[in-house]
């Protein structure tokens, strides 16, 4: 039985495949499996990973299905992990050889139920060093976490028995993944090494804002619902008011402003503080922003109606 299972959602991706695969395929780990999910690709994918099939049979599990997106491959895979411990890869990334090493020793030495590692942000022209943020507690976790699903390793058994799944269809679907399985977390720990290539590309979905930028209001009703669903919400309000309300202020609202249909951008960035002060009427007594002296919060500070309406003509 293989100690850790990693699933690969692969589409169209066969300029970037053969490294990734390479990179997973000569870990230094040697009882683990890499679920391959297909996801309807047209290019030459397929293939190649029928090629590394042939050469690692014990090492790969291919599983072919339609078009259905990321959250949907990730999804399909999970009921076919036999490891431990499960984690996630995209197909256009690639990992130092001794990433699930590490991780899997450093679960296994503290009972972990999941494992954190730093990454690089990998760019054409260079490479930058994303660190942890080395939390001081539970609610640190809740406001400064790396929501990312690939730089993770975690218990399967825990995620499975969840029935937490990726939303399917929609974008920024590791945030709402990782807030809903976060107070299933007892022991988290963090290795301060960067592990996982990210690469960034152009062509990525990331890059292109549109009206699926406002899928982001999604998102952070389905997290909060979950939360009032089972009876989570009281109990972190506090660490929920924050992560709405910074995720919309700083990265949701840096996107928008790069969205070319002026309409769309208009109504979305209107939407955005309407949403917070609707759902969070008393959010800039948050204990968290005050209790917190950064930059970051000195911003969020700074924020009302009117100096909203500042940043968005300066900004845009």
């Amino acid at each position: 039985m293989p100690k850790v299972s990693v699933i690969v959602p692969v589409y169209n991706v066969e300029k970037y495949l053969e490294k990734c695969l390479d990179s997973l395929v000569n870990q230094t780990l040697e009882d683990i499996e890499f679920i391959i999910v297909n996801d309807g690709s047209t290019d030459n994918s397929e293939q190649i990973i029928l090629n590394y099939k042939e050469k690692y049979p014990s090492k790969i599990v291919y599983l072919k299905k339609e078009n259905g997106g990321l959250s949907d491959a990730r999804n399909y895979g999970m009921p076919h992990a036999k490891g431990d411990y499960i984690a996630f890869l995209d197909s256009d990334d690639y990992v130092e050889l001794d990433l699930y090493e590490k991780l899997y020793n450093r679960a296994i030495q503290t009972d972990a139920d999941m494992v954190e590692c730093d990454f690089y942000w990998e760019y054409s022209d260079g490479r930058e060093h994303d660190k942890s943020a080395n939390y001081k507690d539970e609610s640190d976790m809740y406001a400064n976490a790396r929501v990312v699903a690939w730089n993770k390793l975690y218990k399967k058994d825990l995620v499975l028995n969840s029935g937490i799944k990726f939303p399917k269809g929609l974008r920024y679907e590791d945030l709402e993944f990782f807030y809903k399985i976060l107070p299933e977390l007892h022991k988290i720990e963090l290795i301060s090494e960067p592990l996982i290539h990210y690469v960034q590309r152009d062509d990525s979905i990331t890059y292109v804002q549109n009206e699926k930028t406002a899928d982001i209001f999604i998102i952070l009703d389905n997290i909060l619902q979950y939360y009032k669903d089972n009876f989570l919400f009281n109990k972190y309000n506090q660490e929920l008011e924050y992560m709405y309300t910074r995720i919309l202020f700083a990265s949701s609202f840096k996107r928008m402003l790069n969205i070319k249909d002026k309409k769309i951008r208009k109504k979305l960035l209107r939407e955005t503080i309407s949403n917070v002060y609707n759902t969070f009427p008393d959010w800039k007594k948050n204990k968290i922003l005050n209790g917190t002296k950064s930059l970051k919060n000195l911003y969020l500070k700074s924020i009302n109606f009117y100096t909203y309406k500042i940043y968005c003509f300066i900004l845009k």
